[in-house]
């Protein structure tokens, strides 16, 4: 299992950094983004800590933990600067809290988030062609989220990525905050085909997983 998209206790997850790395190792991951929520105010206290904490239990366990950040609810404006900062400090995974229909993410989120040094948009809610196509462009992947409410947008996103040839962009995260947040490979699957992917489409969201994963190693 990969997902790149999870939380912890630095925001509003339940467990530790070094909790969450082993509880994801016991479900069988391979791999684990840890992605605090973070403003321009919390990033350099957040990522630092996420960052310790894999560099010392990454050489212990069989599963790589990534420090990332979900720049979260920051003004559309701003959001490229938060980006670039979250770079300058050393984040090897940047991802964006998108336009997720059961919160009031700033209008124009989804918009400025391609265009920011980033890695992945999450749940982008009701997000249109033009977005699709930026980020199409610019290679930014796009997540299909298995967490209750956000993933209300899911068979929206896939409608575009078929229209626009850019199923290549999604992947599945879980948006881990529990325990039993924690993706299994039923889960998984369920999330491909709840969200209308065929399976052979899903075989290529496991690809862009790893793609992911490359990317950001």
């Amino acid at each position: 299992m990969l997902d790149f998209h999870t939380h912890t206790t630095l925001s509003d997850g339940a467990l530790l950094p070094a909790e969450l790395i082993q509880r994801a190792q016991t479900a069988g991951y391979r791999a684990v983004g840890l992605t605090d929520h973070i403003d321009a105010g919390t990033l350099e206290f957040t990522l630092s800590t996420l960052q310790r904490t894999c560099r010392e239990t990454n050489p212990h366990t069989a599963i790589v933990a990534i420090p990332g950040v979900e720049i979260t609810h920051v003004p559309p404006a701003t959001l490229a600067d938060c980006a670039s900062a979250a770079r300058a400090m050393g984040a090897r995974l940047v991802i964006v809290h998108g336009e997720s229909i059961v919160e009031p993410v700033p209008p124009g989120t989804n918009a400025a988030a391609v265009e920011a040094d980033i890695d992945l948009l999450a749940h982008p809610g009701l997000i249109d062609e033009e977005t699709v196509r930026t980020a199409k462009k610019r290679g930014i992947f796009l997540e299909l989220s298995a967490r209750r409410g956000h993933c209300l947008g899911n068979g929206r996103l896939v409608q575009w990525a078929r229209k626009l040839d850019a199923l290549d962009l999604l992947v599945i995260s879980s948006d881990a905050h529990t325990p039993e947040d924690l993706l299994n490979p039923e889960r998984q699957h369920a999330v491909a085909l709840g969200a209308g992917l065929t399976e052979r489409e899903y075989e290529q969201i496991r690809m862009n997983l790893t793609r992911l994963l490359e990317r950001i190693t």
